[in-house]
């Protein structure tokens, strides 16, 4: 008898649907086709225990399953249930009573017939949903996050045991339901740090307010200890909120990666990846033998930091460029080609010279002549032309520290942002795929960032002076117009380009030419 169960296979952080063939007829072999990787093939023994475990006779039969489309690579644990089902029904071992046909099912089987979380359920729910599925059964670990998905009934199931009584009619189990947008709200505005701990440091806090505006990619360069890591922990706590659809596509990454924890639903924050300076270029771009997203890709919709940005391996920082540019990455392998959303803000932090003590104003930096310009340089030219502010840090005093805390909390920072990222949407309602200033392309510079004669005239007396190299130049027009936004401004005044001139430290020619 044949018999047919729907399953789902995720490519990138989609899912394509599956279909689960299963033929049994008089024999005694088992065969599995349809480009199964190891794991599938290996699930006849995880199915023949689960299925003896739950009080079923597994059929001594010839069993044959197809899994279509025979041309995409079936991968994992996940097809166990729809394959033990397939293979119950074939052999007529359960009669079902619900019409298998409008049922997605998914997870992986135990020895004992338990059923086991798996990755990638959010996308599986909404494909199923997209295919008019009336449901979708799924281990039970795993029913909020798909339930997340609204039109769609979704059943979470412990065992096969609990999955063979429902669709033999014996149990009538309720679907899982969540209220999302009313959870997701709330949990929105609520963040474990808030820049209104942070003693001193009033213009670096100010420069990542500027750079959360405006979408802007921003280096922090000081000692150690100054602070550099500890605000930039709060930064998702001064972004605007993630919208629902940015929480589905964020969501959708995590799952796919297999970073959700049991029982999660919808990613509430922005996430915050921060990642070790030994990270190879795969990790953190993604790809492998088993496609998984990178840390890019993990940081999407939210912020990338990276801590000693000049440890990183020069491999590593090179592969970012093209994401930081296009704001998605494709891996290209013989056997695949995938693409990944990473749409993130790379915030970087480093010491200004080896030794960390250069411009510092109480301790003497003991690195050699050259050395500083030597320490910057392991950070490329076309990487550092992404990265619109350049903000030096330096410790906080004694009586800053001792005194008492009276800066802005992060909602207060965070209403001035949200206003001007409304502003932004506005001016590029009418640019698809432009959002916010960080990528306003040169073309429309001249259309949003005018500026008048005096500003003209400042901005060249300061390129000459600092001798600051042509990349500075369109970095600083697009840091003024987000300095502008914040303050209401329709045009950029001077205070807004003297500012903008100031976040540019690096490209000054003076920079590490004096111990």
């Amino acid at each position: 008898m044949l018999q047919k169960t729907n399953g789902a296979a995720v490519q990138g952080i989609d899912a394509i649907p599956v279909t689960i063939e299963v033929s049994v007829e008089i024999g005694a072999q088992f065969c599995i086709v349809g480009l199964p990787d190891a794991a599938v093939k290996e699930s006849y023994q995880r199915v023949l225990s689960a299925i003896t475990q739950s009080g079923q006779n597994f059929p001594r039969a010839h069993i044959l399953i197809n899994m279509a489309p025979a041309d995409v690579r079936k991968e994992g644990a996940a097809y166990d249930l729809p394959i033990a089902i397939g293979i119950l029904a074939a052999a007529q071992r359960i009669q079902p009573v619900v019409d298998l046909k409008r049922y997605l099912i998914m997870g992986e089987l135990s020895l004992d017939g338990t059923l086991l979380p798996i990755r990638g359920v959010l996308p599986i729910a909404i494909l199923a949903r997209k295919l008019g599925y009336e449901g979708m059964i799924v281990p039970k670990a795993n029913a909020t996050e798909a339930a997340v998905v609204n039109n769609l009934n979704v059943y979470g199931c412990t065992s096969l045991a609990e999955v063979i009584d429902f669709i033999s009619g014996h149990t009538q189990p309720e679907p899982t339901v969540v209220n999302t947008r009313e959870e997701f709200f709330n949990a929105a505005m609520i963040f474990d740090s808030d820049f209104a701990d942070v003693r001193g440091q009033e213009n670096v806090k100010r420069a990542l307010e500027v750079a959360c505006a405006g979408g802007h990619n921003i280096l922090l360069v000081g000692p150690p200890g100054a602070g550099k890591s500890m605000m930039s922990k709060r930064i998702p706590s001064i972004l605007p909120p993630l919208t629902l659809t940015e929480s589905l596509e964020t969501t959708k990454i995590h799952s796919v990666a297999g970073k959700l924890k049991n029982g999660s639903r919808l990613i509430t924050h922005r996430p915050y990846r921060s990642p070790h300076h030994t990270i190879s270029p795969v990790a953190l771009v993604g790809g492998g033998s088993n496609p998984m997203p990178g840390e890019i890709s993990l940081a999407h919709n939210g912020v990338l930091f990276l801590d000693e940005f000049p440890e990183f391996s020069r491999a590593v920082l090179e592969v970012m460029r093209q994401p930081l540019e296009d704001r998605h990455i494709t891996i290209s392998r013989a056997k695949y080609t995938i693409d990944y959303p990473a749409g993130f803000m790379l915030v970087a932090s480093m010491n200004p010279c080896p030794c960390g003590y250069y411009n510092h104003p109480t301790r003497r930096c003991t690195c050699q002549p050259g050395a500083v310009a030597k320490y910057l340089s392991r950070i490329s030219g076309p990487l550092l032309d992404r990265i619109d502010l350049q903000v030096e840090i330096l410790p906080v005093p004694f009586e800053q520290l001792s005194g008492p805390t009276d800066g802005e909390s992060s909602a207060q920072i965070r209403e001035r942002v949200i206003r001007a990222r409304e502003i932004q949407s506005q001016r590029f309602a009418s640019h698809a795929g432009i959002h916010c200033n960080a990528q306003m392309p040169t073309r429309l510079l001249n259309t949003y960032a005018r500026l008048s004669a005096e500003c003209n005239a400042i901005l060249k007396t300061a390129m000459q002076r600092f001798d600051m190299s042509a990349r500075a130049y369109d970095r600083i027009l697009k840091v003024s117009r987000t300095i502008a936004d914040l303050d209401n401004s329709p045009e950029i005044l001077p205070s807004h380009l003297h500012e903008a001139i100031s976040y540019r430290n690096l490209d000054r020619s003076s920079w590490g030419s004096t111990i």
